[in-house]
């Protein structure tokens, strides 16, 4: 019971401090810093759905994608959002050149199912993506008693 964090007694609490030593030296003595670990998380985005009665809404967030690089696919109750995003940049601070570039392709899929296919639609501005899927109408019931003859 006393062990409940795992301890390594062969380490040195020094040690322990280069890590932090290390992470100054890159954000204050290197030109660009941590810039770098901020551009390049384009591993993932933000989604909400929503149940809005009739419809569902939903929402993702992708910034830093134009229009022309996301492509939205709805196919046996999946709907799948892909992007791709090849951006270059370049920085030019005193002498240092700092050039940047970044590909990358994400993907996200939602089981939606009773979705009108024909009437979905889709809007995308200032890297958010707005999508409605419009519910199908019931024309069954939930119910059906059956007369055994």
């Amino acid at each position: 019971m006393f062990d409940l964090v795992p301890f390594h007694g062969s380490g040195n609490i020094a040690k322990r401090g280069d890590a932090f030593d290390r992470l100054f030296t890159k954000m204050f003595e290197q030109p660009f810093g941590l810039m770098h670990n901020f551009n390049s998380s384009f591993s993932s985005f933000k989604v909400d759905v929503k149940d809005m009665g009739a419809t569902y809404e939903l929402t993702a967030e992708l910034p830093g994608v134009k229009k022309e690089e996301i492509t939205l696919d709805y196919n046996q109750n999946y709907l799948t959002i892909s992007a791709n995003r090849n951006e270059e940049n370049e920085t030019k601070e005193n002498n240092y050149i700092y050039r940047e570039r970044h590909v990358g392709k994400v993907q996200r899929s939602f089981y939606i199912d009773n979705i009108d296919r024909d009437k979905i639609q889709a809007t995308f501005q200032d890297g958010i993506l707005h999508v409605q899927l419009p519910k199908q109408k019931d024309t069954q019931k939930p119910y059906q008693s059956i007369q055994i003859d």
